[in-house]
């Protein structure tokens, strides 16, 4: 489909070669070797975090089966907990399980928050705690700091390692305005993404202890992710943190602005309100088969797209978006997001 405005963080606008090989351009010079960017972002990454080493990775598929199968591998046990929703199980073909032999324990409630008490059920052991922050499919919710330190203090009491998937800690952060270093500080592994929040191409970052990230490095190169010309990622990744990554606090305040203006409007719904992050989801009382059609009609006739995936919902009648707030979003105002959704809305239902 060919648009020319887009509410969607992901849309091609600002992902066209030109239009990041423009912005990469910006941030080189004839001398930069190919290791170079790599070098830099890796070095980078790490101080945010305030770990001692990151390794860049080339999907945060491999980063973080990679960094349960060591934690695995360093507790003997090969159960691993998290939310029941968690990415690895539910997008990633259980890889953990087909490729590393690793046994996923779920826990909590698929449609809230984890908590400490969800933790206290599980009948055994898990070699580790894996937490995302924010949970994307509850809508980019995020515990309190004192839950959240209570599930890590619960899981070092129990032996188990704790990694924290932060394919979108940058959104996160705000929320909590802490800095980086504080969060990330919190876990032994952390996996933070390159192509969400930040804008790159593909690729991540797990980052931890010295002796531990070099055990990643081996599996890197086991599993085909020692890439030897990464520089492209890695510097999209670099323009990311130069360009984004303060932005974030405006992209949660704009989320903010943009829920209350939907939830006053009462057309749709947003799930939480108000948004922890710039990601939340938009409820719609209209079937997916319907507001995928309203959204084509409306990229056709105005050059404007609403949304890509939309969920089901356990009624037939009902469906969800996700939007996150970024560059593209935050050209439109709450009153344009509101007026977007009731023509979306109208569409659907005509």
């Amino acid at each position: 489909m060919d648009f020319r405005r887009s509410l969607v963080n992901h849309s091609p606008l600002r992902r066209r070669p030109e239009v990041m090989l423009r912005r990469m351009l910006d941030r080189v010079s004839a001398d930069t070797t190919v290791t170079e960017p790599v070098a830099e972002l890796e070095q980078r990454v790490a101080e945010l975090l305030g770990k001692p080493r990151a390794l860049f990775f080339p999907t945060g598929t491999m980063a973080q089966q990679v960094a349960l199968r060591i934690h695995a591998e360093r507790t003997g046990r090969p159960a691993f907990t998290a939310h029941r929703t968690n990415h690895l199980d539910l997008w990633e073909q259980r890889g953990y399980a087909v490729v590393h032999g690793l046994r996923y324990v779920p826990v909590g409630d698929a449609h809230r928050l984890l908590t400490l008490e969800d933790l206290t059920a599980v009948g055994e052991r898990p070699g580790t705690l894996l937490l995302e922050l924010p949970q994307r499919e509850i809508g980019g919710d995020l515990p309190a700091w004192d839950d959240l330190t209570a599930q890590l203090d619960w899981a070092r009491r129990h032996g188990a390692a704790t990694h924290l998937d932060g394919a979108r800690l940058w959104e996160a952060q705000p929320f909590y305005d802490r800095p980086h270093a504080e969060i990330a500080g919190l876990f032994d592994t952390v996996y933070v993404s390159l192509y969400k929040g930040l804008e790159g191409i593909r690729g991540g970052l797990l980052a931890g202890e010295d002796d531990l990230i070099a055990e990643a490095e081996v599996w890197r190169q086991r599993l085909g992710g020692a890439v030897p010309d990464a520089w492209p990622l890695a510097l999209a990744g670099l323009v990311g943190l130069d360009e984004q990554l303060d932005r974030m606090p405006a992209f949660r305040d704009h989320a903010v602005a943009v829920a209350a203006a939907i939830s006053a409007d009462g057309t749709a719904a947003v799930v939480p309100d108000p948004p922890r992050t710039p990601l939340f989801h938009i409820h719609l009382p209209v079937p997916p088969y319907a507001a995928r059609r309203a959204n084509r009609e409306m990229v056709e006739e105005h050059g404007v797209q609403v949304l890509t995936y939309v969920q089901s919902q356990p009624l037939p009648d009902r469906c969800a978006f996700e939007i996150t707030v970024g560059e593209n979003a935050m050209a439109f105002s709450p009153e344009e997001f509101v007026e977007l959704l009731r023509e979306l809305v109208e569409r659907a239902c005509s």
